[in-house]
């Protein structure tokens, strides 16, 4: 089964391929859902993997809903186009009506723009598709679109209660569309993600990190959040996963 994790740096990129990762979802700000990474960080990221993984970099321009406007649509084609050319593997992306239903022309839109730029490049879904009103009968939109998978919790908090839901996307999929599990996965749910029929997990393998000095005051944490703290990828997550994806 492949492993994929999601980093927010250089460093975390290396761990990742140190431990054997597949790939990684390149992004920023995990503590807001993810944000479209930099150029420098997808130059400074290549380099630490060296080619030993997969590059996909999350295309999200904010946080928030994933109801997207042209000006903003606009803004996530060029971030697509620069980050392929940049050697990308592929692009993360997804876009939804105000209703929760598959923006079916905002996302072709987005795919098109990754083709264009790079025929060869894989397209991920992102986890967009567990707010749709049936991820299960969005596979069929997803195939049709030209994407190579989707990730999902099947519609639930965690991978742990979608599972049914992921299996039954993963029969729908019947091999046209790689379903991936991510969204509160743990190492012990592997095992049983494996044998619900999907073909990837996907997980940040992140801890907090804090600095050791305490500050005087807060530098503008407005929700009692510590304003210092910040999240690294921890390597024994991702060797313990890369052990349990066999």
């Amino acid at each position: 089964m492949k492993l994929e994790i999601a980093v927010v740096s250089a460093e975390g990129a290396g761990i990742a391929a140190a431990e054997g990762a597949d790939r990684i979802e390149l992004c920023s700000s995990l503590e807001l859902g993810g944000i479209t990474p930099s150029q420098g960080l997808m130059e400074a990221a290549a380099e630490q993997v060296d080619g030993r993984l997969e590059i996909h970099p999350l295309i999200r321009c904010r946080p928030g809903d994933f109801s997207y406007s042209s000006a903003e649509l606009d803004t996530m084609e060029r971030e697509i186009r620069s980050l392929l050319i940049q050697g990308a593997h592929g692009v993360v992306l997804g876009a939804l009506r105000p209703g929760g239903e598959l923006d079916i022309p905002a996302t072709r839109r987005l795919a098109e723009s990754a083709r264009n730029s790079n025929p060869l490049a894989q397209l991920t879904f992102h986890r967009a598709i567990d707010q749709t009103p049936d991820a299960v009968a969005a596979v069929d939109v997803l195939v049709d679109l030209g994407f190579t998978r989707v990730l999902s919790s099947g519609q639930s908090a965690s991978v742990h209660e979608g599972l049914d839901t992921l299996a039954r996307m993963a029969r729908r999929s019947a091999g046209r569309l790689q379903v991936m599990a991510g969204g509160g996965l743990r190492i012990a749910d592997i095992p049983a993600v494996k044998r619900s029929g999907t073909d990837a997990v996907h997980l940040s393998a992140k801890q907090k990190a804090s600095p050791a000095a305490p500050r005087a005051f807060s530098l503008g944490a407005w929700n009692g959040t510590d304003p210092m703290a910040y999240y690294v990828t921890d390597a024994a997550v991702v060797q313990a996963a890369r052990v349990a994806c066999g």
